[in-house]
């Protein structure tokens, strides 16, 4: 494995994990009546990697599981960077 591929390997776990952590406190403030962690700002981290955590974290927390653009887009996310990640491997 070289430095490149390794880097990418540390940054989706580092960027999956945070995606999990956030809806997990998310749910907790909402839980609370707190300030709560924007949208956008799930959407972010899921968008630049972040899916397959924030999608477990919605899971495990049952937490925007009602919100279509959540339940349907977090899916596909996943499915993209899946297929992004299979193609990243076979070409590096």
């Amino acid at each position: 494995m070289d430095a490149l591929t390794g880097i990418l390997y540390l940054y989706a776990v580092v960027i999956n994990f945070i995606g999990f952590i956030i809806m997990g406190r998310d749910k907790r403030k909402a839980e609370r009546h707190q300030y709560r962690i924007s949208e956008r700002v799930l959407w972010q981290v899921a968008i630049v990697g972040g899916s397959v955590g924030a999608f477990l974290g919605m899971k495990v927390y049952r937490h925007k599981t009602k919100h279509k653009r959540f339940s349907i887009g977090f899916p596909l996310l996943v499915m993209l960077h899946c297929l992004l990640f299979i193609w990243l491997n076979a070409n590096l």
